[in-house]
């Protein structure tokens, strides 16, 4: 059975009228009684895919027969067309629609291409459920963390809580101007994702008193915790911007600390769930007393391993043995990026395996953007290039300063050992 499904084209009047014949006056309803998100139910009725479990339980509750009304030719990777053994590409058949997704950003929660890597999603659900919890995911770049963190957001609204995705990418350059001006933000932005009424000014009139931790902790203990009748979730991504901010990083960081501390022994702060996602150790000096990175369920995203690339070729509709994976592995490692470009290029018949490896570094292969986004990052930054060079020119190990180590580790360029 597929793990995706959508329903048919001619098909989405009927579900449509369905749901009004239930006297379901909106998707959040259905949604609700199901347990599931609304986005799930909203696929569902315009026909794009969800998954086989949500899809029969929406059908069940809609008094549906589930066969009458899906379309079982979308999921790519379930296509059972032969295709010849070859040691680049199995070529997909252009008379089927495919799904094939162009890596780039997050991994939906109903894409097919999304590759577990176990227990880590199961132990994120089962904390995310705890009161109070604090979750941290540390990966470098393009390794799957925001994938992750929308999972977790997903989890947690399937078990009723309120969910909020801050990404401080999102937060303009003069946000970062102070510590105060930061904080503002931060509680404007949360107020504004949960459709919840600007009241900076009745919270902040002591600031210059008793400071803006203060104020942002009374703005979610007087106002934003007990305004929502339920627990809260908030997921801050991107995290690393703050530590090039040495007055900010120490307010903010010590904050979320606090907070978390909070819900040990008050229960309003219980309803508070944090999730942190950044892409380096923490390189900047704190408090280990005033740190959220020593507190809480770590989690580590490592490469994908022969198996989980070999899966995800598979899902690509790829008939690759070992072999295959071996020699694009021993290219790219198993970089979850990397990985899914090269496999979607060859699914897209953009090039073959052998083609690849050949062109990959030249300014016509298919790794061309992101090795100049690189290059330019060591540029701008010649502290990088230099401990860069130093790597690559060592046989062996080498022992860098501790700010270029961690942001080179933060981009992808070397692994720590020890």
């Amino acid at each position: 059975m597929p793990r995706s499904v959508r329903v048919s084209a001619n098909c989405i009047p009927r579900v449509k009228s369905a749901l009004q014949r239930n006297a379901y006056i909106s998707q959040r309803l259905l949604a609700l009684e199901l347990d599931i998100s609304q986005s799930t139910v909203s696929n569902f009725l315009n026909g794009r895919p969800v998954d086989y479990s949500y899809f029969i339980e929406i059908c069940r509750k809609l008094g549906l027969e589930w066969q009458d009304i899906a379309d079982l030719e979308i999921p790519i990777e379930e296509e059972k067309t032969p295709v010849a053994p070859a040691a680049s590409i199995s070529p997909i058949s252009t008379s089927q629609p495919t799904t094939v997704e162009f890596p780039e950003g997050r991994v939906e929660i109903t894409s097919p291409f999304y590759i577990e890597r176990p227990p880590r999603e199961l132990r994120c659900f089962e904390e995310i459920s705890k009161p109070g919890s604090l979750i941290r995911i540390k990966a470098p770049r393009q390794m799957g963390k925001t994938s992750l963190l929308a999972r977790i957001l997903h989890e947690a609204e399937k078990q009723g809580d309120h969910t909020v995705e801050l990404s401080l990418q999102f937060a303009s350059h003069k946000c970062f101007t102070n510590s105060d001006t930061f904080l503002k933000w931060f509680c404007a932005s949360v107020a504004m994702a949960l459709q919840l009424p600007n009241k900076l000014d009745s919270c902040w009139d002591l600031a210059e008193i008793v400071g803006s931790n203060m104020c942002c902790k009374a703005y979610f203990e007087e106002y934003l915790l007990p305004e929502i009748d339920k627990p809260l979730t908030l997921g801050l991504d991107e995290v690393d911007r703050v530590f090039e901010y040495p007055e900010i990083y120490r307010d903010f960081f010590g904050l979320l600390r606090a907070l978390h501390e909070e819900a040990k022994r008050r229960d309003l702060w219980k309803k508070l769930r944090l999730v942190i996602v950044h892409s380096t150790e923490v390189y900047v000096p704190m408090d280990v007393n005033q740190s959220p990175f020593n507190v809480g369920f770590s989690v580590e995203l490592p490469e994908f391993t022969i198996e989980q690339v070999q899966d995800l070729a598979q899902r690509y509709q790829l008939d690759w043995s070992v072999t295959e994976v071996r020699q694009l592995m021993a290219m790219v490692g198993g970089h979850p990026f990397l990985v899914r470009l090269a496999l979607y290029n060859i699914a897209r018949q953009h090039i073959t395996l052998t083609q690849l490896l050949q062109t990959v570094f030249t300014d016509g292969g298919i790794y061309s953007e992101y090795l100049r986004r690189l290059e330019l990052m060591l540029a701008e930054q010649p502290e990088l290039g230099i401990a860069m060079r130093e790597v690559v020119t060592s046989s062996s190990p080498v022992r860098l300063k501790t700010v270029p180590k961690f942001k080179l580790q933060g981009i992808g360029l070397v692994k720590l050992q020890g």
